[in-house]
């Protein structure tokens, strides 16, 4: 069985080739600046065409119809989606009615879906929605404080994202803990340019920090996640910036950018660790806001089993990791000091006395996304 992922955004395609058998990816790779002056392609088609002549040309893929399956990342799948699906048309006219909801993300997600139908009408092809996996919320986690209006009519409230990322780690735990997942409490902690916490209760996701958009919740990259909603009005009246500098500001020029200057984790760790003031400011707010998430989180569980850390800066900043856990010994929460423990890539970093297992695991969204559209497939053609 052989699956291609494809991941497309606004300006870039990323995509896998996996053999479902080994679970083993046989090619990987990226067309990006689609559609900027002087790049190699125009658009997504030239650009899809592009991916499947470079997996001719590395002898992973003789033909397309040697293809089982084509996954999709989608970004937002609204309420009409909690389980990836396949693609027909009635799907297709859904996520494009949910281009309101994602107007940056959506669009280039269906291009991508078009042209592969287009290109291969005979191979199935399967949506994975990045919101699908915290559709589990009860209400009075996704409903805002608002009028009910609001909800009923323009669908406002919290969707959450990084859906894929959250439920694999939940399942590489669970493996790695010879525990079944709907046995397991898990808060687990998504942390890159963008960031993102979900409480997972047996399996199920009963909280998640980001909201109706992506800027909800953590401080990130660029973006400065929770603030008072009364700063927008401040800031449009008496900085006299448009709506549209306002969106740009706190969702592009802030978080560690906004506080320090720079949005690559690494390069404000490097920064800090010299005495920079401004980076390990920054460096003390982002560890603090995620600090505050797992208390909240511990308290809407009851009980912890693990917490998880995923992601290029949960899965390789060991101090920011350590400054995280430090301080919730109340919690159970209790990080070695020793060189952590490894097996099948993933780290154990808890003390012996700690209640509360500490893992890091490597994310793969790609592989989680495979594995659905098998799983849709596979009961299709059951």
């Amino acid at each position: 069985m052989t699956i291609l992922v494809i991941n497309a955004g606004s300006s870039s395609i990323k995509y896998q080739l996996f053999d479902m058998q080994r679970q083993l990816p046989l090619a990987t790779g990226m067309i990006d600046r689609i559609g900027e002056p002087a790049a190699p392609v125009a658009n997504h088609h030239q650009a899809l065409e592009q991916v499947v002549a470079q997996l001719s040309s590395s002898g992973a893929l003789a033909s397309l119809d040697q293809l089982t399956a084509i996954g999709h990342r989608v970004v937002h799948g609204g309420e009409r989606f909690s389980q990836p699906v396949l693609i027909d048309d009635e799907v297709i006219q859904a996520i494009r009615a949910m281009i309101p909801l994602a107007p940056l993300h959506n669009p280039a997600n269906l291009e991508g879906i078009e042209v592969m139908q287009g290109l291969c009408p005979g191979v199935p092809q399967v949506a994975v929605f990045d919101t699908a996996f915290h559709q589990s919320m009860p209400d009075y986690a996704f409903r805002y404080a608002l009028p009910e209006r609001l909800y009923r009519d323009y669908q406002v409230r919290r969707y959450g994202f990084h859906g894929t990322s959250h439920h694999y780690v939940a399942k590489q735990a669970a493996e790695f803990l010879s525990t079944e997942l709907n046995s397991l409490n898990l808060i687990t902690l998504h942390l890159g340019n963008g960031c993102s916490a979900a409480a997972i209760e047996a399996g199920h996701c009963i909280d998640t920090s980001m909201g109706m958009t992506p800027l909800e919740g953590l401080m990130m990259g660029t973006r400065c996640g929770d603030i008072d909603p009364a700063l927008h009005f401040y800031l449009l009246r008496e900085g006299g910036l448009s709506a549209d500098q306002l969106e740009k500001l706190l969702n592009k020029e802030s978080g560690l950018k906004g506080v320090c200057g720079s949005s690559d984790m690494r390069e404000v760790s490097q920064r800090a660790s010299q005495g920079d003031d401004a980076e390990q400011l920054a460096r003390a707010m982002f560890a603090y806001r995620i600090k505050k998430t797992i208390g909240s989180y511990a308290a809407a569980l009851g009980r912890v089993d693990a917490l998880i850390f995923t992601g290029g800066i949960g899965e390789n900043d060991t101090e920011l990791r350590q400054q995280i856990c430090t301080g919730l010994e109340g919690l159970g929460i209790a990080i070695s000091c020793e060189e952590p423990t490894a097996s099948n890539n993933i780290l154990a970093l808890h003390s012996a006395d700690s209640r509360v297992r500490l893992l890091v695991i490597p994310t793969n969204e790609e592989l989680e996304i495979a594995r659905s559209a098998q799983s849709v497939v596979g009961f299709v053609d059951s």
